[in-house]
């Protein structure tokens, strides 16, 4: 018996606003099933992106404020949120300076010298992508919001995506990512590892 084209469970997106609420409602199930430890999504993280997705477009819902993401870089201990080190530990900006990010609170993340150095005046998901890595999920909650924050500030969110990604913004909205890694390899937060000298 011969089943069907098989359906696509990415919606269309064809807007700046569409495609930053698809990238956080996959964050949101990812972050879902890692809280609850599982190893595989089930159809209720399933459900949540869908609801979130579709919330978000209407403005029934938002995403969580920043506060939150403050309050984590203020509770967990003070590491590299890059790769976890204790050792050299400085801020940087998750959207540079030089590309237009701020010196706010928001913007700003423990990072090690090396990983501060390293990433320079880079797009952050730039530049972990050619490290290959994908970064922890509630670094990427943080990043996602400031981009949804720049781009209703700036009236970008109805702009036609293909558009906007044609534009000199201070991050590459191409980057954001629907797809994530598989649940056992993704990250929550990078937490301190042990000094290795």
């Amino acid at each position: 018996m011969k089943s069907g084209p098989k359906k696509s469970s990415t919606p269309e997106i064809r807007t700046v606003g569409d495609h930053i609420a698809w990238s956080y409602a996959n964050l949101a199930r990812a972050h879902a099933a890692l809280t609850e430890g599982c190893a595989a999504y089930h159809q209720g993280h399933h459900i949540i992106r869908s609801r979130l997705f579709r919330g978000l477009q209407s403005g029934a819902m938002a995403m969580g404020a920043l506060y939150d993401d403050e309050r984590l870089k203020l509770t967990v201990p003070q590491a590299c949120c890059y790769c976890g080190s204790s050792e050299r530990i400085s801020l940087d900006h998750l959207i540079p300076r030089m590309r237009g990010g701020s010196d706010v609170a928001d913007n700003l993340v423990w990072a090690c010298r090396s990983c501060n150095s390293s990433k320079g005046g880079r797009d952050m998901l730039e530049w972990m992508s050619k490290k290959e890595v994908f970064p922890p999920v509630l670094l990427l909650r943080r990043y996602i919001k400031l981009i949804a924050r720049h781009c209703d500030t700036q009236g970008l969110l109805s702009r036609e995506l293909a558009v906007a990604m044609q534009e000199d913004l201070p991050f590459d909205l191409s980057l954001l990512p629907y797809k994530f890694p598989a649940l056992p390899t993704l990250k929550l937060w990078q937490y301190p590892v042990e000094s290795q000298c």
